[in-house]
């Protein structure tokens, strides 16, 4: 098999040391050395695309209720930070618009999970798609979702973006499966790795990313499994143990 490079993606930003989903979090990533940074999307009630992974804002914020009950205007107001420690009390909601601002002269890729399993907004597919592609991050971007009626959408929008199938649960036929609904690339909970699943992806050409994956062990063996991509909590570490398994390859 090709030695593949396993790409470092930092899961909701540099999350284990900095609010997910925050600008802390992201600009933390970014300079720890992270590779991709994976978010979040939700709908407000105005339709503005924001980067929060629960649909309610009890989490992750000191607001109640659902993100589909408020405008942005009315999250701007609240406090993302202050959950994780009284030092990141300044931090706020993005909406996909500001992040997509900044993440677009940085070399990193970008994996937005529209978050619409449970709530599944209206048009957030295409809402999604057309500012991606106004700011000209179509190539640059993986779009997943744990809904198979959202990437069968998102397939008729445009059939050459890359599209993951997000996944927990185990399927036999799971590569043919993805590809049947319009996926191109398939995300999976950690426990569904395995060598089989990893030649058919292979010889069907989709990538293969694993999530989320903090603990060595779990990361030496997506190395050794060559899998695409890895979404962690801990890109720092991620990259050290990548460093260490390339060194051992070596030996």
């Amino acid at each position: 098999m090709k030695n593949l490079t396993t790409k470092i993606i930092a899961h909701r930003g540099a999350s284990k040391l900095a609010p997910e989903n925050t600008m802390f979090a992201f600009e933390l990533a970014y300079k720890l050395g992270a590779e991709g940074l994976e978010t979040d999307v939700q709908l407000t009630k105005d339709h503005i695309p924001v980067l929060i992974h629960d649909e309610t804002l009890t989490r992750t914020t000191n607001g109640r209720g659902y993100v589909k009950d408020y405008t942005y205007k009315e999250l701007l107001r609240l406090d993302a930070g202050s959950w994780f420690s009284r030092e990141f009390k300044q931090a706020k909601l993005l909406s996909l618009e500001q992040f997509l601002v900044w993440i677009k002269p940085k070399d990193l890729s970008l994996n937005l999970e529209l978050k619409n399993n449970k709530i599944d907004y209206h048009q957030l597919e295409s809402i999604v798609y057309n500012m991606l592609k106004e700011h000209k991050l179509i190539k640059r971007t993986t779009l997943s979702t744990f809904n198979p009626n959202s990437v069968k959408r998102l397939s008729e929008l445009d059939n050459d973006i890359e599209i993951a199938f997000l996944t927990s649960k185990k399927n036999i036929n799971l590569i043919e499966y993805a590809s049947s609904l319009g996926a191109n690339a398939i995300h999976i909970k950690y426990r569904l790795l395995n060598r089989q699943l990893q030649e058919q992806a292979l010889a069907n050409n989709m990538p293969i990313r694993v999530y989320t994956i903090n603990k060595y062990k779990q990361m030496m063996n997506c190395y050794e499994h060559q899998v695409a991509g890895i979404f962690t909590d801990v890109p720092h570490k991620a990259l050290t143990f990548r460093n260490v398994y390339q060194f051992k390859r070596e030996l």
